[in-house]
């Protein structure tokens, strides 16, 4: 299961979890990427976990040197049956191997993932309209802007835009599901 160089990539398993959740807490604590506020502990990542491998969705890890380095999941964009084939992204890495393919080796995977179980639709809500380095990785990844919502959340002390971004998956809107 090579990706990048150095980096290896494999279904999540729940001994992944501790890494998992010290990678986003970190991102929680310091960071914009995530609107939570308080970084959830492990059980309560357990429990995100299993609810997303509960419904087919995929769970991925990356490692660098056998650490975990990254993770990266889908999910439902929205709960009514009409968003049904769309799914979001979300993606974590850890900041010692930022730089390094991490995340694009990450996300290449979760789309081709996304397809292979009849996702048409992948939508990434990105915390923090400065957050440049996840702008650019998903636009190589083949992600379009598709607008900002401004000052939508209010997070170390300051006003945060969320941007959404979007890329149409195997035959996207091209031919019914």
């Amino acid at each position: 299961m090579a990706a990048r160089e150095g980096v290896m990539l494999r279904e999540a398993q729940p001994r992944d979890l501790a890494a998992i959740a010290a990678i986003y807490g970190h991102h929680v604590r310091t960071g914009l990427a995530s609107f939570e506020t308080e970084a959830p502990g492990e059980a309560e990542m357990l429990r995100r976990y299993e609810a997303i491998r509960e419904k087919g969705f995929p769970y991925l890890v990356a490692e660098v040197d056998g650490a975990v380095a990254g993770y990266a999941y889908a999910s439902p964009y929205r709960t009514r049956s009409a968003y049904r084939f769309c799914l979001e992204d979300s993606i974590y890495v850890d900041p010692r191997v930022a730089r390094r393919g991490v995340g694009r080796a990450l996300l290449e995977r979760l789309v081709a993932e996304c397809e292979r179980i009849g996702c048409r639709q992948l939508v990434a809500v990105i915390g923090d309209s400065a957050n440049a380095p996840s702008i650019r990785l998903h636009l190589a990844c083949g992600f379009v802007m598709t607008g900002t919502l401004r000052s939508i959340g209010y997070k170390h002390g300051r006003w945060v835009d969320s941007v959404l971004m979007q890329r149409a998956v195997g035959a996207g809107d091209g031919t019914p599901p």
